[in-house]
This record gives structure tokens, sequence and C-alpha cells, in this order.
């Protein structure tokens, strides 16, 4: 995928690293999961599609609270992981981008955008989601950050990436609320915000792994890049970090409301 808005226009694939995300970015706490069902959504009763699903993160954790769930992803990789992460689960996948999708009108009570809802064309998305969403359908957009400025470990790695990749976009994040771009607002209104702290547990290993499969590194970097990041990450990470420590992260969510 090739996006000018994003790396500066680096080309970047997340297939590239599905079983390092699929490994190591099941990462939400409770407490992210729990403050979606309180806002009755993605419950009981309802029809869930879920954007850019990727591994299916959202709908195997929230699949508990009783939605039927649908998952959608441009990248087949990833949706062979998540098919295989979710065996036993009823929960159905598609490999098509969101733009393509065409689900018949008014099927789903909710439509979720987990930490992707930024790599998608609006003009063309916008108008379909209102088409496949029932009256009084809501949009979800959900997304989750770790806070290089209030956290050293977040700073030093996220300055390695820069290092091998100095086009990567997706440093230097500060708590905001999500962004629902302005073509929404003629359709739908938000009819909720939230932004909030979260400490998200990490081991050595597993915060590389989560480094690893980021769009600056797995996704985009050489094979031979990849490794000699690696190498000189868990370096770093052994002068720096405990075994085991906390990384300062924040959430934020918008739900957008169909409007008839």
């Amino acid at each position: 995928m090739i996006n000018e808005q994003i790396d500066g226009g680096k080309e970047f694939d997340w297939g590239r690293t599905s079983a390092d995300y699929a490994k190591f970015r099941d990462i939400y706490p409770d407490e992210f999961y729990e403050r979606i069902a309180k806002l009755g959504l993605c419950v009981n009763g309802q029809s869930v599609l879920d954007l850019g699903t990727g591994t299916g993160v959202l709908p195997r954790n929230m699949l508990k609270y009783g939605a039927k769930w649908t998952g959608t992803d441009i990248s087949e990789n990833q949706i062979e992981q998540a098919k295989r992460l979710s065996k036993g689960m009823n929960i159905d996948y598609y490999a098509m981008s969101a733009e393509e999708l065409d689900f018949p009108d008014n099927s789903f009570d909710v439509i979720t955008a987990c930490t992707c809802f930024f790599y998608f064309d609006h003009t063309v998305l916008c108008p379909k989601l209102y088409r496949m969403l029932k009256p009084n359908g809501r949009v979800l957009v959900l997304y989750m950050a770790w806070l290089p400025s209030e956290d050293k470990i977040a700073a030093a790695s996220e300055k390695l990436v820069l290092k091998y990749n100095p086009e990567w976009s997706g440093a230097g994040e500060t708590f905001r609320p999500a962004a629902v771009p302005e073509c929404y607002l003629n359709d739908f209104k938000i009819a909720f915000r939230e932004e909030y702290p979260l400490l998200v547990p990490f081991t050595r290993e597993s915060w590389n792994g989560r480094m690893k499969a980021c769009r600056g590194v797995g996704a985009s970097l050489s094979q031979a890049e990849i490794v000699e990041w690696e190498a000189e990450h868990l370096r770093l990470l052994s002068d720096i970090a405990p075994e085991k420590f906390n990384v300062k992260h924040y959430a934020a969510a918008a739900v957008l409301e169909k409007v008839l």
C-alpha cells in the first residue's frame, strides 16, 4: 500500500508482518473492551462489521459480549491469521479493502474501526457505511497509541525506528481525540467522545515484538534491515528496560450516529 500522507509515501504491507502481528499486537487491556460494551455497542443482539480487522483482535476479544461479528481487511495474510486465531468462534472474515465493501443495505447495527480509520479513502467509504448501517446505526472509531513524551522506553524505541525509517509518520503521538474526517458530519452526528490513559504491560520480548510489528519496521523495512533493527532494539531494551514493565498509552473513541 502507498499513501502519500503516510510515511512520506513509502510502501508498506501489513501482510509481511502478519505472524508477528498475530503474536504481539493483541495488547488492548480489558478496560478498553469494557468501555465499548458499557456504551451499549458490540453487545448481544447486534450485528457488527469490523473494518481493518487485522488478525481479528477486536472481534475475538469482544465476542463474549454477544454480538455477531464480521471482520474485513485488505491483507489476505492478516485474514488468514484472523481465521486461525478465531478457530471455533462464530466470526466471518473477508479479505477486501474497506472501499470495496458491498454488504446489503441496513446490514449492521455497529461498524467499528480500531486504529485504522486514517488509512481509508473516506470520500468513497462514508456513503457505504451510511448505506450498510441500520437506522440509528453507529460507527465506532477507536484508537490506542503509546505516548513517547511520557514514556522513556517508548521514546527510545521510536528513535530507533526513525533511525532505520526516517519517513515513518507514526512517531510523536500525543494525547488527542479520535480523528473524524469532515465528510462524515453531513450524514452522521458525533454522539460521544472520550480519551483516557492506559498502562499496557510488556516484557522485553513482547515490546520488541510489538515494535517489530509496527508499520515503520515489519511492514516496510527490508528483511535485512529488520534483522539489524531487531538486534539493536534488543540490545537497547537490555540496557534501559527491566524484564517486565508498563508502557504509557492513551485510548480514544468517537461514536458517530447515523442521521436519518
